[in-house]
């Protein structure tokens, strides 16, 4: 059985509705972020990113992780990929034309928006998008944002989804990134295809079923 090393308030959310789409069955081992921790290294420290068994299975220290039939994968976007190909179906790419657009769109979410859209996030999470200057550094940064969304715009503008006319885990893979800087109200307002397809895909029952857990999720 497929293996998940993480929580859901991480980038273990990429795996986790894959995995609610896929309504296949996983063994989640919870590893916490050891900075939520007060001392990640204390003897009767719940399992964390640092501790010392985790580290064996992945030495950088970061969840989402995952143990499929022996082979451990610790990057997010290539697990899922590597799921959705496993177990076929819709989800996955159905050609070589396809899987190279997926991983195209996969890693110019990565390189092109996820640096700049986790500031967002991480300044609407610390409170600093209620201040006066945490609203300008969000300005700022949609800025940045904007030529990469401006791609994403032209695209939606003629499909439903990343590689068309169907759902796939190019969608979760992007979605999970632009979902970053969806605190900035603004920044969707200038790229209306771009938010129409983002609450499209979050209206699917998966993400609507893994986005309770992560909100249930007690740290």
């Amino acid at each position: 059985m497929l293996k998940i090393y993480g929580v859901y308030k991480s980038r273990a959310t990429r795996s986790l509705w894959l995995m609610e789409e896929l309504g296949a069955p996983f063994e989640l081992v919870p590893v916490l972020q050891a900075y939520k921790l007060q001392d990640p290294s204390a003897a009767d420290a719940r399992l964390n990113t640092r501790s010392p068994e985790f580290l064996a299975i992945n030495p950088m220290g970061s969840i989402p992780t995952i143990e499929d039939d022996g082979l451990v994968l610790n990057e997010s976007l290539a697990q899922t990929i590597h799921v959705a190909k496993k177990h076929g179906g819709p989800l996955a790419p159905k050609d070589a034309a396809e899987e190279a657009l997926t991983l195209q769109w996969t890693l110019f979410a990565a390189t092109s928006i996820e640096t700049d859209a986790l500031k967002i996030s991480m300044a609407n999470a610390e409170g600093r998008l209620a201040t006066e200057a945490g609203q300008q550094e969000a300005k700022a940064l949609a800025r940045i944002l904007s030529r990469p969304f401006g791609v994403l715009e032209k695209h939606f503008a003629a499909h439903d989804y990343a590689l068309g006319d169907r759902f796939t885990v190019a969608d979760i893979n992007l979605g999970e990134i632009v979902r970053y800087a969806q605190a900035y109200q603004p920044l969707f307002d200038a790229h209306p295809k771009t938010a129409a397809w983002l609450s499209r895909i979050q209206s699917r029952p998966a993400f609507k079923a893994m986005w309770e857990k992560r909100l249930a999720e007690v740290e």
